[in-house]
């Protein structure tokens, strides 16, 4: 007997109990979106899953009227992976911060992405620590000035869309939480995908680092410090008026459009290119040069076999070449000893 997938709504995604993240933090734009997008994917509640670590995002998982593991510090990846191996059918997303999936989690985040395991990462970047009250974090400009950098940071910052290309994402996207229109678009998007999703997501912290992205979240000036990326699209912004060119082979540079509209002069945007030489420099945009704009969307978006579509198979393989396993043959298949007494253990015991 089959069962079909009830009709869902926003609120049945809402579970009862306080939001505690401070007035004016970025995650509640974040949280309403992620409620918002949870019913059009038609997935049922309990086969959904959210992951988090340590941090102000790592929060996310109790705001969540799904199934939830709150972790410890940058291991929501490897738990994670191992509720995605023993059941790969559940959707599996994963909330982490700068400091969380970047510091102390960013060799488990880097191996949970090149494995290209089926799994949906959202990095809230607020360039701070801010749970612990606000120290800099992998992501924080250098000069930065905090708790534990008094005299400003000497660090060059991570560049998040670089990590995640660099560890060979099969799909990575940029929003921020002044947009939520464009930030549900680019979950949805993640959601869709087969495969290792990675979405940062530009957020304020009011509290220890006002500002952080002022220029890319202002309403007065996001439409003209963004790129908002559209497959097939030439890479215009600032009502269209300016692109981004390629002059010297992969050098970005700015051009100011013609009034002919012949766009045939820019860079034109495509996530699906197997070659990921070009969604890394458009990952770059703004980020070490801030005279140009940053990109907002989905920057590289490819189809390759999971980590459990290649394990489940290889285990098909290795039963239908060996047979089912003995446990107690493959205890007993080498030399065994009994400690202390120097001498082989008695296999007959």
């Amino acid at each position: 007997m089959t069962t079909e997938t009830p009709v869902l709504t926003k609120k049945d995604f809402v579970p009862e109990g306080d939001v505690k993240w401070c007035p004016g933090c970025g995650d509640y734009s974040i949280l309403s979106s992620v409620q918002t997008i949870m019913p059009t994917l038609g997935v049922a509640k309990e086969n959904i899953v959210f992951i988090s670590g340590i941090g102000c995002s790592s929060r996310f998982p109790y705001y969540m009227a799904t199934y939830g593991f709150h972790t410890i510090h940058g291991r929501a990846p490897t738990v994670a992976s191992g509720v995605k191996i023993a059941n790969p059918d559940l959707t599996l997303w994963l909330v982490t911060g700068d400091g969380d999936g970047l510091s102390i989690g960013g060799n488990h985040t880097m191996h949970a992405i090149r494995r290209n395991m089926d799994i949906k990462i959202l990095l809230f970047n607020n360039r701070i620590y801010g749970l612990t009250k606000g120290q800099y974090s992998p992501t924080s400009e250098q000069g930065k000035v905090t708790k534990t950098s008094v005299m400003g940071s000497i660090d060059r910052p991570i560049n998040p869309i670089s990590f995640a290309i660099a560890s060979g994402a099969t799909f990575v996207a940029r929003t921020s939480a002044a947009n939520p229109k464009q930030m549900q678009d680019t979950l949805k998007a993640a959601a869709e995908h087969k495969g290792t999703a990675f979405v940062e997501i530009f957020q304020n912290c009011n509290i220890f680092n006002d500002g952080a992205f002022a220029k890319y979240l202002n309403k007065e000036t996001k439409d003209s410090e963004n790129i908002y990326l559209e497959t097939g699209k030439p890479l215009l912004f600032n009502l269209d008026q300016q692109g981004i060119a390629l002059e010297s082979g992969i050098n970005p540079r700015l051009v100011a459009e013609s009034n002919t509209g012949d766009t045939s002069k820019f860079l034109v945007h495509n996530p699906n290119n197997e070659d990921a030489t070009m969604a890394y420099l458009i990952g770059q945009l703004g980020i070490e040069d801030t005279s140009k704009p940053t990109a907002m969307g989905v920057i590289r978006a490819v189809r390759k076999p999971t980590y459990e579509e290649m394990l489940y198979a290889q285990e098909k393989e290795a039963l239908n070449k060996y047979g089912e396993g003995d446990l107690k043959k493959l205890i007993y298949s080498g030399d065994l000893w009994n400690v202390g007494a120097g001498e082989p253990a008695n296999l007959d015991g």
